[in-house]
Parts: C-alpha cells; structure tokens; sequence
C-alpha cells in the first residue's frame, strides 16, 4: 500500500517545477538596483557611464600587444584545442606561481588551481571554505560578489565597516566583533573595489592579528594587486604572514585589461600546512565540478605574464592616476559632495551630504536624478551597502571625465541647498 501510495504521488494534475533555493537565494544587488532604478538620460546630452567597471569599453585602454600575441600564437600552433585538466595545465600555474612568489613567499605550481576569471577564483574560495550555516566576514563599502555567492550557499554575510575618514582602512574593533565560532573566513581587498584603497604595511598586518588571534583563514581578494598609484606601494598578504593561512584571488582582468579572457587563479598561501588536511583536496574537487578557463589563454599565460612590459602597466596606472587627480580636484569644490582620493584600483567613492540635497531621499534618488538631467551615471553605494556615496569609474578618456565631472558639478549647483 505505502508503495502504491508513493508511486501515486508522481502523478500531477498540472505541472509544477520549482527553481532550485540555490537559485533563489542568488541575487547581485547591482543588477537588482541598476534594474530598478529609473534611467532617462537627457536626450541632448551624451549619456556619459561612470557606473562600468569594464576598462574596455571606452576604447582607451587596451592589452598589450605581447598578450594578444601571445594568443594568436597559441591559437595557430592549434594544441590547445581541447580539454585541460580540471585545475588548468601545470605550465600555466607554474607562470602564475612564478608572478605571484616573492622572496619570503615562494609557492610552485601545486599551489595554484585556475579559474574561470578571478570572480570564478572567489567562487571557488569561498565555496571551500565555508559550509550552510557558517559565516564570512566582508567589507563594507565592498564588491557585491561576495554576498552573492554567500547567499546562494546559505553562508551568512556580515559586514565589517570601513571608515572614509582613514581611506578606506578597516575598522578592526567591528571586524572582531563580528567574529564568532562559525566564522569561516575573512575577506580583504586591497587595492579596493568600490573605494580604490590601497592598505598600508602596517594596517594589513593588524588585519592578519585579529585572524591570528581567532584562527581564521583569510579570503584575499588580489584582482588589483600592483595596480597603485605613484606614491604608494603594493603589500600583499601572504608576505606578511608565517602563520595566517591565505586563499589569494587574482586574474589577468584588471592589470592586464583583458576581462573578457576569463582568466583566474587562486593561489594556497600556507606556510604551517593549515590547508594540507582538506582545503587543498577540496579545491582539487571543486575545480571538477566545471573545466576551468580557456585552452588558449592558459597556453599562453606564461608569456603574458612574463614578456608585458613594465612601461604598459606604468602608462595604464597613469590614465587611471591623471583622471583620479583630475576627478578629485574637480568635486572637491563642489559643495555638498565628499570624494575619497583613492590610491590604486580604478575607482572613486564620493559622499553625498544629504541633507543639502532635499529634493533627494537617498544616493539612488540622488544618481536617477543625475541621469535624467545630465545623462551622467553613477553608481549609487546602496549596491555596496554604503549609503550617502556613489561610486566613479575611473577609466575614460580624460577629456570625457573632465564633462562628466563638470556635469556634475552644474547638477549640484541647481539642487544644492545650504
């Protein structure tokens, strides 16, 4: 009878195929917001997007020629066809292993799996450290990435603040607050996406204290490591540590304006073998899951990385750091708007005081209305849970900064009231 019972409950009177809670628990907030918001340019002004973290689009910037090169050659010699192994070919982790190694940090090629992307790394990381139910530590201003995966794990995202006042530094005291037993992982960004903060020596290595003493494992998140400033210097993690263990997430996508290649890696930091007992078998195993990123690309990573000169990097850091020094000079005189000079990355995070702006409730208000008036977007920071800011991208041409900021400036004017 339970049988039959069991056999009859196949059958439906209609059809009803639910999403999985995967998929819904998956939302980015920067599409739910963008979607939502109400976005009418001006039709006699040239919509001008502050709002795309794409340094391609504008046709400025571009990769250099040694890696398209590099492609094209790998692309004729027509061995790279087919399929690699799940954690990418050993050449190319070898070359990332290389590029990432300094003298006090060396790693080889078995502690890098390639990814689809340096997203796909954080994927990956953040998938092999925390189960349901456990949480992860996340900046705030930070890249919604992290909640988005978060939540479609049920892995709980908890914000420890940044403070605008110190550029952007952590806020330790709340960091350790939010830290309890089922901390799974801290995550830390530097150079910083959205605030383009580049964190001192010093300040990593109090970050690295507060993980010592809770013994937790840090997610570091490298996308734009290198990418600073003239003035300011570049520290990584894992060079500073003997003792914290380290995931380090980086890609071809920002320094080499490549995106669209796809190319990611996670690097295993980890002097005192934390990682040996599972975390590493389990990126192994996760890497299984979905073939990692394009034959070509990794075919020719080792020269991309090896062979791209250091006067590419030197003049892309300059078109970022000249419209930066341009786009700070230019809102800093503007009343009722607070930019935060930013010290590498490709952004700027700019404070709204509100109440100077009655006709507007809040940033989203506030960056519509630009839209509509201005044909200038900007990206609210309610899509980084950071309210009274919205977020510059820094990668136009100079002279198309120079009117968007000057649009900006007329917009302010009209509604600025002291």
């Amino acid at each position: 009878m339970d049988k039959a019972k069991k056999t009859m409950k196949r059958y439906a009177p209609e059809w009803h195929v639910p999403a999985s809670k995967m998929a819904k628990n998956t939302f980015n907030p920067i599409r739910k917001i963008v979607d939502g918001m109400k976005l009418t340019p001006n039709p006699d002004k040239e919509m001008i997007a502050l709002s795309i973290g794409d340094p391609t689009v504008f046709g400025n910037m571009a990769p250099s020629e040694e890696s398209e090169n590099a492609v094209m050659k790998c692309m004729q010699d027509r061995k790279y066809n087919g399929y690699a192994p799940s954690i990418g070919y050993e050449k190319a982790r070898a070359a990332v292993a290389n590029y990432v190694s300094t003298p006090d940090t060396p790693v080889t090629a078995r502690d890098v799996v390639l990814a689809s992307g340096c997203s796909g790394a954080i994927d990956l990381a953040i998938c092999v450290l925390a189960n349901p139910g456990q949480n992860i530590l996340i900046p705030r201003p930070g890249f919604s990435l992290y909640k988005t995966l978060a939540d479609s794990l049920e892995i709980e995202s908890r914000h420890y603040d940044l403070l605008p006042d110190r550029h952007w530094e952590a806020d330790l005291d709340h960091m350790e607050s939010l830290i309890d037993a089922d901390t799974a992982a801290i995550v830390v960004n530097s150079p910083s996406n959205p605030c383009g903060s580049v964190y001192s020596k010093g300040h990593l290595q109090d970050i690295l204290a507060v993980a010592e003493r809770h013994k937790v494992p840090i997610l570091s998140d490298d996308v734009y490591a290198h990418f600073v400033f003239e003035g300011h210097k570049y520290h990584s993690l894992a060079s500073l540590t003997d003792t914290v263990p380290i995931l380090s997430c980086g890609g071809l996508t920002k320094r080499f304006i490549v995106p669209g290649w796809r190319m990611g890696w996670v690097v295993v930091h980890d002097r005192k073998g934390i990682f040996d007992m599972e975390v590493r078998t389990g990126l192994v195993n996760l890497s299984q899951r979905i073939l990692g990123p394009n034959t070509l690309i990794q075919a020719a990573l080792e020269q991309i990385l090896t062979q791209t000169p250091q006067s590419y990097f030197h003049k892309t850091v300059s078109i970022i750091q000249t419209n930066a020094d341009l786009t700070y000079g230019m809102l800093k005189q503007i009343p009722g708007l607070e930019p935060v000079m930013p010290f590498g990355a490709m952004y700027m995070m700019v404070g709204i005081d509100m109440p100077k702006f009655p006709a507007f409730n809040d940033d989203l208000e506030f960056t519509e209305a630009l839209v509509t008036e201005e044909s200038v977007f900007c990206l609210p920071a309610k899509c980084f849970q950071y309210p009274n800011f919205f977020r510059i991208v820094l990668t136009l041409p100079k002279d198309k900064m120079a009117v968007a900021c000057e649009r900006i400036r007329e917009f302010c004017m009209r509604h600025y009231q002291d």
